[in-house]
């Protein structure tokens, strides 16, 4: 069983406590959408917190999650798929959709079975609360991913998308990410707005081109850009940016933020 990797760092681990902190970024008056895709963040609830809340608020959620999330540590499989083992939230066991992973598995060779690429990795498990708040009864299938080249994601957006027709349930695809990291306000906001656009227009090469070309530190853009492909696989029709902020709307300090944005696909 995989043990939480930043309860009480990032969020509490005090199932009372956590259920408390998460309630205080849910906006339950929030008209909610049927999405294939969602962008979400992964700081520490104080500081990325109320954009998770703002876009989990905003989708009328499934009971099957795809989080897809960076590898912070470089541990593991270029691409680590971990379904052979529950995870332990607090308070909670979190199922893994082992059914959906394996159809995934057998439709692109490069994601690998791995536990060892998500032991220390706390991007994915940072949105399970969010979804907590919502549902009593879900399941994950979460993958954490190095840097790979375009092609690579297409064919990984394409194999994911496939597994979900195949599945034939709903399946919420969470991309995992926050946006430019340790410039000042103005240079981030920016950056982040030169890839906000990219993944409001659908584009996920234009994603993938311009964070690279502008050296921007998104440091989920690889999933994103595999989210927004495999969205588009599923007939995605527009993105939306449901709220955006930087770890200075919190701390004061605009000389050095972190950068967060929350973008549902529809």
């Amino acid at each position: 069983m995989r043990k939480s990797a930043v309860a009480g760092k990032f969020y509490s681990d005090s199932p009372t406590e956590l259920q408390k902190e998460v309630s205080s970024f849910i906006n339950v008056s929030s008209k909610k959408q049927n999405a294939l895709g969602a962008l979400s963040p992964h700081a520490g609830y104080v500081y990325s917190g109320a954009v998770a809340g703002a876009v989990f608020s905003a989708i009328d959620l499934p009971k099957s999650f795809v989080i897809i999330g960076p590898n912070h540590s470089g541990r593991g499989e270029t691409a680590s798929i971990n379904s052979k083992e529950e995870w332990k939230m607090p308070g909670a066991i979190i199922k893994m959709n082992s059914r959906l992973a394996e159809i995934i598995k057998s439709k692109n060779n490069a994601i690998k079975e791995d536990s060892i690429g998500h032991r220390y990795e706390h991007s994915l498990e940072v949105q399970i609360p969010f979804i907590q708040s919502f549902l009593d009864d879900f399941d994950i299938v979460p993958i954490c991913i190095q840097h790979l080249d375009y092609s690579t994601c297409k064919e990984m957006g394409i194999a994911i998308a496939r597994s979900i027709k195949e599945y034939g349930e709903p399946v919420l695809i969470v991309a995992s990410s926050d946006m430019t990291h340790y410039e000042s306000q103005k240079s981030a906001e920016q950056k982040d707005r030169m890839a906000i656009d990219q993944i409001i227009k659908l584009d996920p090469k234009g994603l993938f081109d311009t964070v690279r070309k502008h050296s921007i530190s998104m440091c989920g853009f690889i999933p994103a850009t595999i989210m927004l492909i495999a969205c588009k696989e599923l007939g995605a029709e527009r993105a939306e940016m449901i709220k955006y902020m930087t770890s200075g709307d919190v701390s004061g300090d605009y000389d050095q933020v972190v950068g967060y944005s929350g973008v549902v696909v529809v």
